[in-house]
């Protein structure tokens, strides 16, 4: 035996003893200690591992050989009830067979000396399985590791495209050499021409292959392509029946029939396609698309294993695309909805300049109720208005509409916009409107050298002097948010220099996770005009700065008169 086949901490164990029965025996025999690290290899054991036993000392069984499946706790459940167990273990080591696949069946008896527990002792010898054993345990761990990783890889956001392209990055290489997901389009899209009778139209949502076919592949489209089915096809018939549809070896004729149209047939061809899986993307609405797989090549053909595995997984990723399918459905709806009431609103007057951005939160927020409007008032005065409705989705956008509309008829009683608060607080808890909002009004001189502000809750606006003023946040009182029914409204006047602009935002400008709204308001002061002093300038400048990061939606409206003004004070 080696000197150094053996620990040089004391043990328990004879290790002397142990080598002069154990050192000439054929079986692989290795002896650990209670930590399961090894305290003794034979020579056998050392050729079955290709390592020398000083590799393995003090060591555990993973640490030693990481790529093999020792079931180390296995071991330890011999440590701890003292029943022997048979192990089978498989991987690769560093022994001459290279990166072949091994396979070792074990004995592991639990070790006592004078009646304490000292340690496992394991006798190995190495098996060998069959190719056809070799590729059936080898399937079914790429379809286990498949399993084990949709959850985290599938359905990472709300996008639907983005949820179909995890899928297919998926299922490529260890299902497929291609794949791709196709679905219905949505309902509430840009207009799409209508499909011929008889003709199946799928939106192309993702698709992938392994490198050999990657390129060659984006022949047939790529992503957002309509694909046009012949009744015939494998498509159709897979969602007619919400079943899957095998077809292995196919030969032309056939090919041609379930093939989108049968032009494709020397396409596929020449890329060696001659299988294909098809399985139904269904939620228990309906329908959603289908995932296609296809092999080439050397590729296996399709098996009754694979089939489970995909319908597995589509049925998963069904799930997160028919989430996304109702989110996409909602946001749309809201986001254009609101669009729709945040036209770029007209100067009131011709010499008032005005500059509006609305910037949407992220993808994965829904829509929120953001909203502004200028209203005309008669002397060439105008009514400014800046809210927020609270929530998201339609629902926001619906009661931000209401807001806006009630707010346009009372504007036409030229009251100061404490009053038109007051009236619109009583009439929002009137109407049932049960989403409460904030609100900035200000009610600007035809001169543009004072205004009137009054605030619901709402932040206070920016003043940017381009004199010697600078820019200045306006002191206004906020009353309670609208749709409370609490009233308590003030209006401030407010006076400014000749080209003052008016800035007006919703709190998604500022509002940041983990920073009090006074720091984040406060950096509005730095605000200036650009050398041009052009205001669409300004907003661009302002969202390039505070836009990024942004959880909510936001809402910026500049303003200035033409004609000079006189001023600098603010008074109640």
């Amino acid at each position: 035996m080696p000197a150094d086949a053996h620990a040089d901490v004391p043990s328990p164990l004879d290790i002397v003893a142990l080598a002069a029965v154990l050192d000439g025996t054929t079986a692989g025999v290795g002896v650990m200690d209670t930590h399961l690290r090894y305290a003794y290899v034979n020579p056998a054991l050392e050729r079955l591992n290709g390592l020398p036993a000083a590799a393995h000392l003090g060591r555990t069984v993973s640490e030693v050989l990481p790529e093999v499946d020792a079931r180390e706790d296995l071991m330890r459940a011999v440590l701890a009830d003292g029943r022997a167990r048979e192990i089978a273990s498989s991987g690769r080591t560093p022994a001459a067979s290279g990166t072949a696949m091994r396979y070792w069946h074990g004995a592991y008896h639990r070790l006592e000396v004078a009646g304490r527990v000292v340690g496992v002792a394991g006798v190995v010898m190495e098996v060998m399985a069959s190719d056809d054993d070799q590729r059936r345990l080898a399937q079914a761990q790429r379809h286990l590791s498949l399993l084990d990783s949709a959850s985290a890889r599938i359905g990472t956001t709300l996008d639907m495209d983005t949820t179909c392209a995890e899928l297919v990055d998926l299922v490529v290489p260890g299902l497929a050499d291609l794949a791709t997901v196709e679905v219905f389009p949505p309902d509430v899209a840009a207009p799409v021409r209508p499909a011929p009778p008889g003709v199946v139209r799928l939106r192309r949502a993702a698709v992938t292959a392994v490198p050999g076919l990657r390129e060659r592949v984006a022949e047939f489209g790529g992503p957002g392509d309509y694909v046009d089915y012949q009744e015939s096809a494998a498509v159709p018939r897979c969602l007619a029946a919400n079943q899957p549809v095998v077809e292995n070896l196919t030969p032309d004729e056939q090919l041609g029939r379930s093939a989108p149209s049968p032009e494709r047939v020397a396409a596929y061809r020449a890329l060696g396609m001659h299988s294909a899986l098809i399985v139904p993307v269904a939620v228990r609405s309906g329908p959603i698309g289908i995932l296609g797989l296809v092999r080439a090549g050397d590729s296996p053909v399709f098996t009754d294993e694979d089939v489970v595995v995909a319908r597995e997984l589509a049925g998963r990723a069904a799930v997160d695309l028919d989430h996304a399918r109702r989110f996409a459905h909602e946001h749309t709806i809201a986001l254009e909805l609101q669009r729709s009431l945040l036209s770029e609103p007209r100067p009131p007057h011709p010499h008032i300049e005005i500059a509006t951005r609305y910037l949407p939160a992220d993808r994965s927020v829904l829509v929120g109720g953001d909203w502004f409007d200028v209203i005309p008032l008669p002397d060439g005065r105008h009514l400014k208005a800046m809210g927020d409705v609270m929530g998201h989705g339609v629902e926001a956008a619906v009661a931000m509409s209401h807001y806006r509309s009630l707010l346009r008829l009372l504007a036409d009683e030229e009251l100061p916009p404490h009053r038109i608060l007051e009236q619109l607080d009583r009439m929002v808890e009137r109407s049932g409107l049960d989403r409460a909002a904030t609100c900035l009004l200000a009610v600007v001189d035809r001169s543009g050298g004072a205004f009137e502000v009054a605030s619901a809750g709402h932040l206070p606006p920016v003043v940017i002097d381009p004199g010697p003023a600078g820019t200045w946040l306006a002191d206004v009182h906020a009353g309670p948010p609208l749709g409370t029914g609490l009233g308590g409204y003030r209006t401030t006047r407010v006076s400014c220099g000749p080209g003052t602009v008016l800035f007006m935002y919703t709190d998604g400008l500022v509002e940041r996770r983990g920073e009090d709204i006074d720091v984040s308001v406060g950096r509005l002061k730095e605000l200036a005009l650009p050398g041009s002093g052009d205001l669409d300038e300004l907003l661009d400048a302002v969202l390039d700065r505070f836009g990024p990061g942004a959880e909510d939606d936001i809402a910026v409206m500049a303003s200035r008169s033409r004609e000079a003004a006189v001023g600098g004070r603010t008074t109640d």
